[in-house]
């Protein structure tokens, strides 16, 4: 009886290691995401900023002879680039997630040293 006790305690531990490991790594996850989001708001508005103010600037300096030959070059321009952009984001947000690997390895760590503990012990039935 006193095995089977001690047999639980251990699988308690472990799995109260793997869940705080399971949390930490979502704690991390989102602190992770939390800072990518406000870098990339922050990124987008300048670049945005930048291209507002770029594209005046070509529109002004053509303006007396081919600004709408500027306007319409720059808008398809500007599609194709979303457009490529849009595509990179896609394969990007389609790539496996490496989340909770740690977690994961660790768990498959416990159970081969429990089947291969489990395989040593002789049966005492």
């Amino acid at each position: 009886m006193g095995s089977i006790k001690q047999l639980l305690s251990t699988l308690t531990s472990i799995a109260s290691t793997r869940l705080e490991l399971l949390a930490n790594e979502l704690q991390e996850e989102r602190l992770r995401l939390t800072q990518m989001l406000l870098f990339a708001s922050f990124v987008l508005f300048c670049f945005g900023m930048c291209i507002l103010l770029l594209t005046a600037f070509i529109v002004v300096l053509f303006w007396d002879d081919h600004r709408l030959a500027v306007l319409g070059a720059l808008s398809v321009l500007f599609f194709a680039l979303g457009t490529l952009m849009a595509m990179l984001l896609r394969s990007k947000t389609q790539a496996k997630c490496r989340l909770f690997s740690a977690s994961l390895a660790e768990l498959a760590k416990d159970r081969e040293q429990l089947e291969t503990s489990h395989d040593h012990q002789p049966d005492q039935l």
